[in-house]
């Protein structure tokens, strides 16, 4: 079992920044591929970006690319999504999840949500114009 725990949302306005944190108990974090979901009222949840065990691959949804960078600490066993020139369109409770141990980080990629196995609890983040 992963425990994640998601910290950091809030109310920004349009043009600001804020920077997700996500914490993670239990298994070898660092044997799993983490990533950050969204889902706004009346939507379906849907992908944002994903980063590799090791850190040295990501993957973003085309409409965060450029504003949006996902990292992650394997000694503090965290993973972020710093979330710059942020749109009311932004606006949704932000999940990170951990990726099916198994897949290649192609196939996770592809998987979307259905390649994680584990996830947190929800940060709000809102965004006003």
């Amino acid at each position: 079992q992963v425990q994640l725990v998601e910290s950091g949302g809030g109310l920004v306005q349009a043009g600001g920044s804020l920077r997700l944190s996500c914490a993670a108990s239990g298994r070898t974090f660092s044997n799993y591929a983490m990533g950050w979901f969204r889902q706004a009222p009346g939507m379906e949840r849907e992908f944002v970006a994903v980063i590799r065990w090791s850190g040295g691959n990501t993957y973003y949804a085309d409409s965060v690319k450029g504003r949006f960078t996902i990292s992650r600490d394997n000694a503090k066993n965290t993973v972020y999504l710093q979330m710059n020139s942020l749109k009311p369109e932004d606006t949704a409770v932000y999940y990170c999840a951990a990726g099916r141990q198994g897949l290649s980080f192609a196939q996770i990629v592809s998987g979307g949500g259905p390649a994680y196995d584990y996830w947190g609890q929800g940060t709000q983040v809102t965004v006003s114009s």
